[in-house]
């Protein structure tokens, strides 16, 4: 196995950062290394498969912006231990130049701000990489070259959402992309005067471990209320996930099954029928299953999940041949790849769907920001748009999926065992740091030319869900400021903000 090493300094950082044991390794191409971390002292150890070059990822504190995900360049194995601090520093540093190149190139025109920040990081990395027989006064100016490179990511990346959604207005009065959110109760009232004052389309959960809960009885109640509701308010209905292949995301009944596909895969095309054939004509968008690349549902295995899917969505199209259907995939940047259970990346899966002609019409990106397993972890803006960039080179419509916690309160009752991470944004989590990730984030999201659609998990916390407290609405239903912004990215065009 190969290792690489890296020396952190202080040495007392590393009491208070449990996240360096999610670091993994990628190689050239972006594929990551099944990556095993070992802690000596104040030596960061990443042992793999492959002694090739290699990046490693990891959360680092960066002044002014929180634990962020950072990457080193790619470094060959060397017997000293590479000061790590030095290596981020390095790493972001080439991302950011490169891609302000990549954008002017193609019409861009940079911030003055921009300018002035890339100098100071500059100066600071060669002071750091000229330092390194003395690691503490080298760590000490790498973090500044960081903190002056993350501030050169940040007004880039403003920059381009600024100017790519200007160019797009001026060619279209109005954005085709969609704004909307899940609900899993029904709205009346004050509260679906709110909804609809902030969204144009709802995503209706229609799943089956609820409306299925045991085998052959079926209750479409709510689901029906639902529908007529969204009817009623002339909204984009997206249906599903019909099929969730990650923990308890199918019914438990389906437990005898779980080693015979075939038998499987007859009662989920089943219910999938069942329920396209049910809405036909009036759910356009469905989202078919959920978690494909990652799994936990039963025992299935990646080329169980895989085949199952090819398979569910053949039958819906066989169902409604004018549906669009798409499929759900969380940790978009596949760093759970890094545990070794995953074979293909989430982009392979994907591409491979497409590529057997099963008639995938989009993919909607599942992005939870602290919560942990199932969540990903705090990145920067750049990093938001170079992940877009790499799923639009499928050419398939992309939505987004967005949760984003107002509070850290364990919730005893959410039906997965999700933790919320502190320390996953720029400062403590609450309702107004929600608001704040809405304000910085979602102009880039929408001046994505791929991006079709972008929909909150759901909107208030008295209803269960997979991401506790990431609501728009606290339990008692007053709205949370988080609501407010989206109500000012609806009402006014993103470039006037």
């Amino acid at each position: 196995m190969g290792l690489i090493r890296f020396a952190v300094y202080p040495a007392a950082r590393m009491t208070d950062w449990t996240e360096v044991q999610r670091g993994y390794l990628t190689g050239a191409d972006g594929r990551i290394f099944p990556t095993r971390i070992e802690l000596k002292d104040n030596v960061v150890g990443c042992r793999r498969t492959s002694n090739e070059s290699c990046k490693f990822h990891v959360a680092w504190d960066v002044a002014g912006f929180g634990r962020l995900i950072l990457n080193t360049t790619s470094l060959p194995e060397r017997e000293a231990p590479y000061v790590l601090a030095v290596e981020l520093a390095r790493g972001k540093l080439v991302q950011v130049r490169n891609q302000a190149g990549m954008w002017e190139l193609a019409g861009m025109t940079l911030p003055a701000a921009y300018r002035p920040e890339v100098a100071a990081a500059h100066k600071f990395f060669s002071r750091a990489a000229s330092s390194q027989d003395t690691p503490e006064t080298a760590t000490e100016l790498a973090n500044e070259a960081l903190a002056h490179t993350c501030q050169a990511a940040e007004i880039l990346s403003h920059a381009y959402a600024r100017q790519a959604l200007t160019g797009r207005q001026q060619r279209y009065p109005h954005l085709s992309t969609s704004l909307g959110c899940g609900v899993n109760s029904l709205l009346t009232g004050p509260q679906s005067d709110l909804f609809c004052a902030a969204f144009n389309a709802v995503a209706l959960p229609i799943r089956w471990t609820s409306i299925e809960q045991q085998e052959g009885e079926y209750n479409w109640q709510l689901i029906d209320e639902q529908m007529a509701w969204a009817e009623h308010q002339r909204l984009v209905v997206r249906g599903g996930p019909l099929i969730d292949l990650g923990p308890n995301g199918l019914p438990p009944w389906l437990a005898p099954w779980e080693n015979d596909l075939f038998n499987l895969q007859s009662f989920v095309c089943d219910f999938v029928e069942t329920a396209i054939a049910r809405y036909s004509g009036r759910i356009r968008w469905w989202e078919v299953a959920a978690r494909l690349n990652t799994g936990g549902a039963l025992t299935l295995n990646e080329e169980s999940r895989l085949s199952l899917v090819a398979r569910v969505l053949e039958v819906a199209r066989q169902v409604d041949e004018e549906a669009q259907l798409i499929v759900r995939v969380d940790q978009p940047w596949g760093e759970y790849q890094a545990r070794g259970q995953h074979r293909l990346s989430p982009l392979q899966l994907i591409d491979a769907l497409l590529r057997s002609g099963v008639g995938l019409a989009g993919i909607n990106l599942e992005i939870a920001v602290g919560y942990l397993p199932s969540g990903t972890p705090n990145r920067d803006l750049l990093e938001y748009s170079r992940m877009i960039d790499q799923w639009s080179l499928l050419g398939v419509p992309i939505f987004l999926t967005l949760a984003i916690p107002s509070s850290v309160t364990h919730d005893a009752d959410s039906p997965l065992d999700l933790e919320v991470d502190p320390r996953s944004g720029r400062g403590a989590i609450g309702d107004a740091e929600q608001a704040a990730w809405i304000d910085r984030y979602l102009p880039l999201l929408l001046a994505k030319p791929a991006v079709a659609g972008v929909d909150w998990c759901h909107f208030s916390d008295a209803d269960r869900h997979d991401f506790p407290h990431a609501g728009l609405l606290n339990a008692d239903g007053t709205p949370k400021p988080a609501l407010a912004s989206l109500l000012q990215f609806r009402h006014h065009p993103p470039r006037s903000l």
